[in-house]
């Protein structure tokens, strides 16, 4: 099912108090707010170039990130579409660390022209980094007849002569182990020879003895060779003849099946991505109609054990752990079930990060709309020291215009939360209540309210909140009876401050008067 967006924050027990307090300056202590734990990045997103089409694929290799997919051109930070365009064919290469576009521009087409159709879906760098695997649909790289699969010199940016293996159709998934390159996909013959789905090729391009016949695409490859199996996800309902959903774990030498995952998957979900941290496994999936599984599921390496399997509705495209964080790309739009999660309110959450020992989900909550295309939103994640790109069919990032591709880094958040407004709830000889809702921020799940009269700081509160949970809160304060006063509230998130709230005038009672504001 297609959705997506956010982590859940509830406020229990002893952070209620938080929520009404009268005459301290400190109402709510720190310790009495639940917190929970956070991702390591910020959800402020780093200037990044734009693509004027999809990214399906990113790859990082020796200091480069390479974005893939299909689109004409690419465009610098801030610009809008159609200006200051630079061409790009469906490739385009940025230094890992300044994000600033790189030389390195062949052109992936169909074969019709340099610009005609096309599209890239999958990318690998071998595990030392000198080369580059690509694979999708495409007949020509630059003036070079291809079909579907090459590789490139991540040194010099050229087309290897050796590794150009016939595919009969698209590629979307590549696997590499230094000794064998696995490719998968809808393809039947790579060579001219029989691969149903999923074949191996030595890193110079030739045909290895691996065989599996699969029955539908498939998507999303990762080898452990410690278990000598390769991890194949995908749409399928067959694997060697029997049937296996979904996914399965087959001989890294021969193809044979070596592990099935019965139960995982209900038959309407699709395995669109896997990722491994060197202990664990991560999928995603989406799916089609009731009853469906379209979140993440972790299992062990060693034995294919499940660990945890979340509820999420809402087409996971990838994943990637990192640091203790399992990241995802989807359009959550429905994680109730899910330690930390949301509740169906109609928006999609499309970028989330979860705890990869628990499931749960952190509040980490940078979003993207849906975009081109489908309107799923992000499609493929990449880490690259220590930043995350994200690629995909979005044309916007946190509300604010940006297309294809954007990254996230680990320094301190560059926003603040916005301010709510105060009203006046009773003015009383001597007593003056003020309610605000609680804001909300995108990196911090507990943020601190501090509330002035005239000037000066009166109330200090804590307070857990999400997008979809925000609290109403409130202070009474002690002023003397006839007294008029000024109050404004700023709200921070440890690293920046809101500005102040308009001011909102009480006039307080006399001993014998009535209650009156503005």
């Amino acid at each position: 099912m297609r959705h997506s967006k956010l982590r859940k924050k509830a406020v229990t027990g002893p952070a209620a108090a938080a929520l009404m307090c009268a005459g301290a300056l400190l109402c709510s202590p720190a310790a009495a707010v639940t917190r929970h734990d956070t991702a390591t990045l910020t959800a402020d997103p780093l200037a990044t170039w734009q693509t004027d089409g999809i990214v399906w694929s990113l790859a990082y290799a020796r200091g480069v990130v390479y974005a893939a997919g299909t689109f004409d051109a690419v465009r610098p930070p801030g610009a809008a579409p159609g200006t200051r365009q630079v061409p790009r064919h469906n490739f385009a290469a940025f230094d890992a660390a300044t994000g600033a576009l790189l030389p390195c521009a062949p052109s992936f087409s169909d074969g019709a022209g340099p610009y005609s159709a096309g599209t890239v879906r999958a990318m690998k760098a071998s595990p030392d980094g000198r080369v580059l695997y690509v694979g999708g649909s495409f007949g020509h790289v630059g003036s070079t007849g291809v079909a579907n699969a090459v590789a490139l010199n991540t040194a010099d940016c050229t087309l290897r002569t050796d590794f150009r293996p016939a595919v009969s159709a698209t590629v979307r998934a590549i696997e590499t182990t230094g000794r064998a390159v696995y490719l998968g996909g809808d393809f039947d013959q790579v060579y001219g020879q029989s691969r149903t789905g999923v074949a191996a090729l030595t890193p110079a391009g030739s045909l290895l003895p691996f065989k599996a016949n699969v029955d539908l695409p498939v998507r999303a490859l990762s080898a452990v060779p410690a278990q000598r199996t390769l991890l194949v996800g995908g749409d399928f309902g067959s694997v060697n003849g029997r049937g296996v959903h979904a996914l399965a774990a087959l001989d890294l030498t021969t193809g044979a099946t070596a592990r099935t995952f019965a139960g995982w998957l209900p038959s309407g979900s699709t395995v669109k991505s896997i990722a491994q941290d060197g202990s664990r496994f991560y999928l995603g999936a989406e799916g089609k109609g009731l009853g469906v599984f379209d979140g993440r599921i972790a299992g062990r390496l060693r034995d294919g054990a499940m660990l945890w399997k979340d509820t999420c509705l809402g087409a996971t495209q990838a994943v990637l752990p990192h640091d203790g964080v399992l990241y995802s790309a989807s359009h959550a739009h429905d994680c109730s079930r899910t330690p930390g999660g949301f509740p169906e309110r109609g928006v999609r959450h499309t970028l989330l990060a979860q705890s990869v020992t628990d499931r749960r989900i952190l509040h980490w909550f940078p979003d993207t709309d849906g975009g081109l295309g489908e309107g799923v939103g992000p499609r493929t994640l990449a880490m690259a020291g220590g930043v995350l790109w994200v690629g995909g069919e979005f044309t916007q990032v946190n509300d604010r215009p940006q297309q294809g591709l954007t990254r996230f880094g680990g320094t301190a958040p560059t926003s603040a939360p916005q301010p709510p407004a105060l009203t006046l709830l009773a003015a009383l000889p001597g007593k003056v209540t003020l309610g605000w809702q609680a804001a909300w921020d995108r990196n911090t799940a507990v943020l601190t309210y501090r509330l002035y009269r005239d000037g000066k700081l009166v109330s200090r509160q804590a307070a857990s909140s999400a997008s979809w949970d925000l609290p109403a809160m409130r202070y009474t304060d002690s002023v003397p009876a006839g007294s008029r006063h000024r109050y404004a509230i700023e709200v921070t998130n440890g690293a920046r401050t809101s500005p102040r709230s308009a001011a909102l005038s009480v006039t307080v009672p006399a001993l014998s008067g009535r209650t009156s504001g503005a």
